[in-house]
């Protein structure tokens, strides 16, 4: 039966659905409904790719991605038969209608974007074999199941924070993690580029925090209570032509960048390079060395107007590479600023003074108000962890709410924009069972249902500050993550439980169908088989992905709702 009107369908009437355990899509669209024809529609080597204005560089995308899994050359089309993309600006930017007829399958997305996240659910769709690199045999028939699939999403800040400072991922596994972002139609790639343990993007005017900053000469094998030590020295660091192309290859996936530049915290691999930034007046900042090992460490930038403008340096060179359409958002850190130097340091209690301010809160306050103030000026907005509230928030600034939700409340009923990001329900380094198989087990145990009962808005809050909730993102923290393989075990499969929390428009949480979302991943663990992703298996680790002996650092329990 045809949906009536369907450009406008009423969601809660429908009666013509079709199996969604079937076809397995996640996230799950607002509605997926069997198309009028009943019949399927075939792809073959005479299928057309027609793309109307706006849409090309799907279209590029599809040839690229679905030819090489189909061998089918999706040759260009101009009239109305084959796939057929266009946009529809009538639709939400991210909304699409993808519409299986007799003649054509038609993709009609509110922008490219909306174009682009329904061509995920066209590969969905194909099956698994859809995601891979090339075809497994050259009589293979594709067919795309009969069905309209009308989807937008909840969120319009859908992302993963991915930490390359602790361990560095090549460029072509960052990469490899856009294409990933894209596939659960992710929208915003958080870069955490530096850190106490490295410092990952090169700035030309200051070329010692690669040379110098971005090499530990050993490093922790295991959490902070391991007595195990990876004695190889280890780093590594993005050229500016890297950074580039990897905003370039966001921006094709209509991903949005958001580079980190963590200060004043989270700075010994700046001041290793540069002790001038550091605290001299305390300590020997010459003696400092990029930071071997985790945890909240106490050397941060000294408050004088050296920093600033050493950081100004840096923000410019970052600005050039994160270009305002793709990166609005810089993010400045501001977490886990130990106060304990500036106490003791005559030149931050002169800094008090001269300030007005209350306390070493208050100069960290006005490093924060002091950026937000550089980078409103230059069309960008700031954005930091939940710590940059404490001692009073610029105007403009956004907050990354990491300690729970208190921050992101508290922001967001200030008339701050939040993205939540708690780390008691969304942190992927945490461990996903209690058994004792897991490698290197820390934090609460965020199991795959813990993470699709995750509900960003927090209960309770004004209608006003709902409406400041940006969205929700998934932080991916490394110390225990020393390549891609343990990455992906940490993130897989719970990053698609979170995506479909980001995108779908789910109940509440204790309602939530978590047995329906578990049988649709059966046909998506095919799907990240084929894409080479080495995810937690439902079962437990297996062998390989064990460490056993390797101490970490587990939180029993239930975590804390705060």
């Amino acid at each position: 039966m045809a949906p009536r009107n369907p450009e406008h369908t009423d969601r809660t009437d429908r009666t013509d659905t079709v199996d969604p355990a079937a076809l397995g899509l996640i996230p799950a669209p607002r509605t997926l409904t069997a198309a009028p024809s009943g019949q399927p529609y075939p792809l073959g080597h005479d299928t057309p790719l027609s793309a109307a204005p706006g849409t090309e560089g799907v279209a590029r995308w599809l040839r690229t991605t679905l030819g090489a899994a189909t061998g089918l050359p999706l040759a260009e089309g101009t009239g109305d038969r084959g796939i057929v993309l266009a946009v529809d600006a009538e639709l939400a930017p991210e909304a699409y209608r993808l519409a299986v007829g007799t003649d054509a399958v038609r993709l009609t997305g509110g922008s490219a974007a909306g174009v682009f996240r329904g061509a995920q659910t066209l590969r969905q769709l194909l099956g698994p074999d859809a995601f891979r690199r090339a075809p497994l045999t050259a009589s293979r028939a594709w067919e795309v199941p009969a069905v309209v699939v009308e989807d937008e999403p909840r969120f319009g800040w859908r992302g993963m924070m991915l930490d390359v400072s602790r361990h560095f991922l090549p460029k072509d596994d960052v990469l490899r993690y856009l294409d990933l972002l894209a596939a659960h139609k992710l929208n915003v790639f958080h870069f955490h580029l530096t850190d106490d343990q490295g410092w990952r993007i090169e700035i030309k005017r200051y070329p010692r925090l690669t040379e110098v900053g971005s090499w530990r000469s050993r490093t922790k094998y295991g959490h902070r209570a391991s007595e195990l030590w990876d004695e190889t020295p280890y780093g590594g660091f993005y050229t500016q032509d890297d950074i580039r192309e990897i905003v370039a290859y966001a921006a094709e996936r209509h991903i949005r960048v958001v580079p980190e530049i963590d200060i004043p915290g989270h700075s010994q691999a700046a001041i290793s390079a540069y002790p001038e930034l550091g605290n001299t007046d305390v300590i020997d900042t010459t003696t400092l060395s990029v930071w071997d090992t985790w945890g909240v460490n106490p050397n941060v930038l000294a408050p004088t107007d050296n920093t600033l403008r050493f950081f100004e340096g840096v923000l410019e060179e970052v600005l050039e590479l994160f270009p305002a359409e793709t990166s609005p958002f810089v993010h400045m850190g501001g977490d886990e600023c130990p106060k304990d130097q500036w106490k003791e340091s005559p030149l931050a209690q002169a800094r008090i003074a001269e300030l007005g301010v209350k306390d070493e809160d208050g100069l960290q306050s006005w490093f924060i108000r002091h950026f937000d103030a550089w980078l409103t000026e230059r069309g960008r907005r700031l954005i930091g962890w939940d710590e940059i509230l404490e001692g009073g928030l610029a105007e403009g600034a956004a907050v990354s709410s990491w300690r729970g939700y208190g921050g992101g409340i508290a922001a967001a009923e200030a008339g701050h924009d939040v993205v939540m990001c708690p780390e008691q329900q969304v942190y992927l380094d945490h461990r996903q069972d209690g058994g004792p198989d897991e490698p290197m087990p820390i934090g609460y145990v965020r199991s795959l249902e813990d993470v699709y009962r995750f509900e960003p808005v927090p209960p309770g809050l004004s209608e006003e500050a709902a409406r400041h909730i940006l969205g929700t993102q998934a932080n991916v923290w490394t110390e225990v993550m020393q390549n891609r393989a343990r990455v992906d075990y940490q993130v897989f499969p719970r990053l698609a439980a979170f995506a479909e929390v980001a995108w779908s428009a789910l109940p509440a949480p204790a309602d939530r169908d978590f047995a329906a979302f578990d049988a649709r991943m059966t046909a998506h663990y095919a799907r990240l088989d084929a894409l080479g992703v080495d995810y937690r298996p439902p079962g437990g680790p297996y062998p390989r992905q064990q460490r056993p002996g390797v101490l970490g650092f587990p939180r029993e329990g239930a975590p804390p709702v705060v």
